[in-house]
């Protein structure tokens, strides 16, 4: 991508102000949300999200964010078990296949808000890519727990983003919580990280592309109590993705606090 004349993007709330252009209604994710679907659906899940969504993916990597992955070899480290991945959110439409294509052909999935899969007519390609959305109330959240130790337990990745809202371009990591490391907490299973980063390039430095670092694995440490090992995970994360984010040299967005 070209740079620009630099856009400014004001901001109250760095938790939860949401900066993607989308407003969709979300639907309910209750107790009826089906999360266990048949093996036809699977094994069409399967083909859409490794081969028919390819050339897409292919496009997005190699044409539209000229993608460079700097890391992603420390993946095979834990290619015979499921792990999960955590990253910056930066990228309404890259953000559904930068991490997939870091792994390929491990199969990935997404722990998603309901919003990502209410969009009318397009809602349930997204759930064929992968989308796992979060349980609306108590009833649904077994389905939901069940549903991540399957794929977990498949050898499958599951990508989460903890900053939760997307802000386009930013080139720092957001404060966030840690409710979403109680996963491989729980299942004690490997965990990476990796941050898109932006960077100039070209003859005259003049473009922006995307410089993908990937970082771990980590690992729960099962020695202290639950709390403290989801917050200590989610603290070495946090420190790491950070230090990641230093890598950008060009913003193509400036967020300003108001």
């Amino acid at each position: 991508m070209k740079i620009k004349e630099k856009k400014i993007i004001y901001y109250e709330d760095e938790l939860n102000d949401e900066f993607s252009e989308a407003v969709i209604v979300p639907r309910a994710i209750d107790e009826n949300y089906k999360y266990k679907r048949g093996k036809i659906w699977n094994a069409f899940s399967w083909l859409v999200q490794n081969v028919l969504s390819l050339p897409i993916k292919l496009y997005g990597i190699f044409c539209l964010y000229k993608v460079k992955y700097v890391g992603k070899e420390k993946f095979k480290k834990c290619k015979d078990t499921g792990y999960f991945i955590y990253g910056n959110h930066t990228q309404a439409f890259g953000d559904t296949f930068i991490p997939s294509m870091a792994n390929f052909p491990k199969r990935n999935f997404f722990i998603v808000n309901p919003e990502n899969i209410s969009m009318k007519g397009s809602g349930w390609i997204i759930e064929l890519l992968g989308a796992i959305p979060v349980p609306g109330n108590i009833k649904a959240t077994k389905n939901f727990m069940d549903r991540v130790e399957e794929h977990i337990n498949k050898n499958h990745s599951i990508t989460i983003y903890p900053e939760a809202h997307i802000w386009p371009y930013y080139t720092k990591i957001r404060p966030f919580k840690s409710v979403s490391f109680k996963y491989p907490v729980k299942m004690n299973k490997p965990v990476f990280c990796f941050v898109n980063t932006y960077q100039r390039y070209g003859k005259n430095n003049d473009k922006v592309r995307i410089v993908n670092y990937v970082e771990g694995p980590f690992y729960p440490d099962q020695s202290i109590p639950f709390k403290e090992a989801q917050e200590k995970l989610r603290n070495d994360i946090y420190d790491t993705m950070c230090k990641l984010s230093q890598n950008s040299n060009v913003d193509v967005i400036e967020y300003i606090k108001k």
